[in-house]
């Protein structure tokens, strides 16, 4: 069974985490049953950014990102090369190694 590890976050995991996943499960799906409080305002949708994450390690095993997808992360606050949105990224059979980033679009606009 595929391991997802989430980096420390100062405010939603200080301490990171070890997270059990299954096959074809969504990383947002994986780290809210686990009680990281991850935000995802549009509810799983791909229709904002707000559930951004890094995939720090195990990119490669993800199934590519589509265009809607990929126009979103474009807008998305700290985006790098192996940014996902965690509602569309499915774990596959490898660990992944994920980064929440410090700051969402919603939290910068509204002032958090």
């Amino acid at each position: 069974m595929p391991k997802i590890i989430v980096l420390p976050h100062e405010e939603l995991c200080p301490d990171g985490a070890v997270l059990e996943a299954e096959t074809g499960e969504s990383v947002l799906n994986v780290v809210l049953k686990n009680d990281i409080d991850l935000e995802h305002a549009c509810e799983k949708v791909c229709a904002c950014t707000t559930c951004h994450v890094i995939i720090r390690e195990g990119f490669d095993s993800l199934e590519e990102s589509d265009e809607l997808e990929d126009d979103l992360l474009d807008k998305a606050w700290g985006l790098e090369p192996d940014s996902r949105l965690s509602c569309q990224a499915r774990v596959a059979n490898e660990d992944l190694v994920v980064e929440i980033p410090k700051y969402t679009v919603n939290m910068v606009s509204e002032n958090h």
